[in-house]
């Protein structure tokens, strides 16, 4: 299991590392944003892109950037959404948002999206079975961004309920914020809840038709008691690998949302510098989110050996 870790670990890596070669060569391959005349910044941008090699070859370039970023953790100064100033220090003001809005989204979804799951497995082939799986499809097929415009309309706009854009401040926990946010978390949270419903579904249902469950019950024990005891359990072993990659992945699935929301995050960040041709900080959330997502991907893999013994990643037998 240590040596399978270890392998994954140092792909994960290898793999960060070729994507982040091929976005900076791409990025320095495009004229540097212009720099208005007479600013004080533009001489430190200008300073700081001779330091950081500007006029040498790419691989220069990049290793360069590379060696500010372990040494000094520098990730380069904005050109252009917040002129001069650090990008580390802008992306660290930005990154609580985006943590609360999609925590608050991954908690309500688990509890619901494995509860429907459940139901409908154990109403198998009903009329209850059929509308959860329909309703299932359905919000899996649509991007969460439509649900956004939707939510929106109906909750903001025609009911009035909710803001359509989430209250300003740093208040994160507080009840007016919470309130301000239910639309973006609902948003978020109606494709995963279908997630968490179709693989409950699937895996309970196949556990629930196995010999050992029918060997359960010829021992004594109630459909419940069987259910329970070793229906659930067994079924665990896939749902609890797809919790723990929603917790790490969570912070990647909102680049559009934020920016519909207004939510002041790293994702709305992300557009802001694609957008205004910030290279340095579409650098930085380039990094980020490529990161979040190997490492999610790593988390779901490893668990599996944890959490069922019978399971051992990267054995020859």
């Amino acid at each position: 299991m240590a040596k399978y870790i270890i392998q994954r670990t140092l792909l994960m890596l290898m793999t960060l590392f070729v994507i982040v070669l091929i976005c900076f060569v791409l990025i320095r391959m495009l004229p540097p944003a212009p720099l208005p005349v007479g600013d004080p910044h533009s001489d430190i941008i200008e300073a700081r892109r001779e330091a950081m090699g500007y006029n040498k070859p790419y691989l220069v370039q990049f290793g360069i950037y590379l060696r500010d970023i372990f040494t000094k953790f520098d990730f380069g100064v904005s050109d252009k959404l917040y002129f001069g100033q650090d990008v580390a220090g802008i992306f660290m003001e930005k990154l609580p948002a985006t943590i609360v809005v999609n925590l608050y989204s991954i908690i309500l979804s688990i509890p619901i999206g494995i509860g429907f799951g459940i139901i409908a497995a154990l109403k198998k082939n009903t009329w209850i079975d059929n509308v959860i799986s329909t309703a299932t499809m359905a919000l899996i097929s649509v991007p969460s961004f439509v649900y956004a415009f939707i939510i929106q309309y109906f909750l903001s706009y025609k009911l009035g309920w909710f803001p359509f854009l989430i209250k300003d401040g740093t208040d994160w926990f507080s009840w007016p914020m919470f309130w301000s946010m239910i639309p973006c978390v609902l948003s978020l949270s109606l494709g995963v809840i279908a997630g968490f419903t179709r693989t409950t579904r699937a895996e309970l249902t196949e556990v629930l038709t196995s010999e050992f469950m029918l060997l359960a019950r010829t021992k004594g024990l109630t459909k419940l008691q069987a259910t329970v005891r070793h229906a659930f359990r067994n079924c665990m072993v896939v749902i609890v690998p797809s919790i723990f990659g929603s917790f790490i992945g969570i912070l990647s699935g909102s680049v559009i949302i934020e920016k519909i929301f207004g939510v002041p995050g790293v994702g709305q960040l992300y557009i802001n510098a694609i957008n205004g041709q910030d290279y340095p900080m579409f650098m930085l959330d380039t990094i980020f989110y490529t990161t979040i997502g190997l490492a999610a991907n790593i988390v779901v893999d490893i668990s599996y050996g944890f959490i069922d013994p019978r399971i051992r990643m990267g054995s020859k037998k």
